[in-house]
């Protein structure tokens, strides 16, 4: 076999190896509507595309998401805003959600590629200082690893949710719910390790 044969066979092969990975890797997606019923570990879920059955994982987390304001968040909260860049350096928020303390350093750090906005982003860190401008506080988020802090902008309407984790005694008929990475098996249905549900009128 020539050398160009050769070649060109190995690369074929590399190529269907990262193909097959990549088919064989499951993907995620996010699951969210209102709990029509439940049946142990099955939400059946009435979502915007049509209904959903959703299987949770024997220890699967459940977050209940309560509606609060700018003024709740304070200095050593540790917080998660989807948010657009802004020309002077700072984040606007679009959306903000207060963590339990056991949830503290999920997600840390800031990442483009957050779906909510165009050009949006993520921040998730600590609130170190709080300012008070005309357009809102200004928090300055601090990161666990040292990274530059990132100054954000959170404006009189944006929504703002504290994250409380609960039990599943809060996934009742007609709850908003929503699950982040939900993994849609060949069966159609999907399953997850978490589930936030809206508490009150809150919709996750």
């Amino acid at each position: 076999m020539s050398t160009m044969r050769i070649m060109t066979a190995v690369a074929l092969a590399a190529v269907f190896a990262v193909s097959t990975a990549s088919a064989q890797q499951p993907t995620t997606q996010r699951v969210a509507g209102t709990l029509d019923k439940v049946e142990g570990n099955t939400l059946y879920i009435k979502a915007a595309s049509g209904p959903v059955i959703l299987k949770l994982a024997d220890n699967a987390l459940v977050v209940a998401r309560i509606k609060a304001s700018a003024a709740d968040i304070k200095a050593g909260d540790y917080v998660a805003s989807g948010g657009v860049p802004q020309p002077d350096g700072t984040q606007k928020a679009v959306e903000l959600r207060i963590f339990p303390e056991s949830m503290r350093g999920n997600g840390d750090g800031h990442r483009p590629g957050w779906p909510g906005a165009p050009n949006g982003t993520m921040t998730n860190g600590a609130v170190g200082q709080t300012v008070t401008s005309v357009d809102g506080p200004v928090l300055t988020v601090k990161f666990k690893d040292g990274a530059v802090e990132k100054k954000l902008i959170v404006g009189p309407n944006v929504p703002v949710q504290r994250l409380e984790v609960a039990d599943r005694n809060e996934l009742k008929a007609g709850a908003a719910v929503a699950s982040a990475a939900a993994t849609k098996q060949p069966d159609g249905t999907f399953t997850a390790a978490r589930i936030d549900v809206g508490r009150g009128d809150v919709v996750p």
